[in-house]
C-alpha cells in the first residue's frame, strides 16, 4: 500500500516541515579581541573525498566573519552526553557582545590553527580557510582544508573491530532539525550491490 504524500510549498523553506538527521558540531572561531567563540552547526560536514570540511553560516555572524579574516576555525563533533555544552554554545552574545555561557563549556587548544576546541568531543578538526561560496540565500558556505585532525580512541575505525562495535562504543550525536536531537548507537550493513566503487 503506498502511503499519501502532503505536497510543500518551495515559496518558503521547506527544511522546517520534516525531520532529518544532521551531524551537529561546533564550530570555534576567534574573536576580535582575542576572545574564542563557538556556535554549534548542522548543516555541515565534509564537502569533497579529499579533506574538506564545509559549514553553512550566515554572513551577519561572528562565526563567519571570524573565520573569514582569521582564515581559520576549529571543528569539534561533540558526544552525546555533551548536548547541554552544545546547548551552551548556542546561548545569544549579551549586551558587550561576549558570551558569557562559554565560560561554562571545557575547551582546550588548537595545535595548528588559533582557537579552542571542545573537551571530550567525539572528533577535533583544524581548518584553515579555503574559500566560501556567498548568496546562498541568506547565508554563505564556509569551506576550510583540514589541517589536524584527532578522533578519541573509541571512535576511529581499525581493522580488527567490527563497525558496528565502534559505533556502540562511541554513539553518535545527531540533529534532527528544528528542535530535537538524536543518539546513534547502533547500525548495520549498507547492502552494496558487487562491484559498486565510490
Amino acid at each position: 500500500m503506498s502511503e499519501e504524500f502532503i505536497s510543500l510549498d518551495c515559496a518558503v523553506p521547506i527544511w522546517d516541515r520534516f525531520h532529518l538527521a544532521r551531524p551537529l558540531v561546533i564550530i570555534g572561531t576567534v574573536d576580535l579581541d582575542g576572545a574564542v567563540d563557538l556556535a554549534p552547526k548542522h548543516m555541515a560536514g565534509p564537502v569533497s573525498w579529499e579533506n574538506l570540511f564545509g559549514f553553512v553560516c550566515s554572513e551577519r555572524h561572528a562565526t563567519y566573519r571570524n573565520a573569514v579574516r582569521t582564515g581559520e576555525f576549529t571543528v569539534s563533533y561533540p558526544t552525546p552526553d555533551q548536548v547541554v555544552t552544545t546547548s551552551l554554545t548556542a546561548a545569544p552574545r549579551s549586551a558587550d557582545d561576549s558570551k558569557p555561557s562559554l565560560r561554562a563549556v571545557a575547551t582546550e587548544p588548537a595545535k595548528v590553527v588559533g582557537g579552542a576546541l571542545i573537551s571530550g568531543a567525539r572528533i577535533h578538526l583544524e581548518c584553515e580557510l579555503e574559500r566560501t561560496v556567498e548568496d546562498l540565500g541568506p547565508n554563505s558556505l564556509v569551506i576550510g582544508r583540514i589541517v589536524a585532525a584527532a578522533v578519541a580512541e573509541a571512535a576511529v575505525r581499525f581493522l580488527d573491530r567490527e563497525d558496528w562495535h565502534t559505533i556502540t562504543e562511541a554513539p553518535i550525536l545527531v540533529y534532527l532539525p528544528p528542535n530535537r536531537y538524536a543518539t546513534i548507537d547502533e547500525s548495520r550493513s549498507f547492502p552494496f550491490p558487487a562491484g559498486w566503487s565510490r
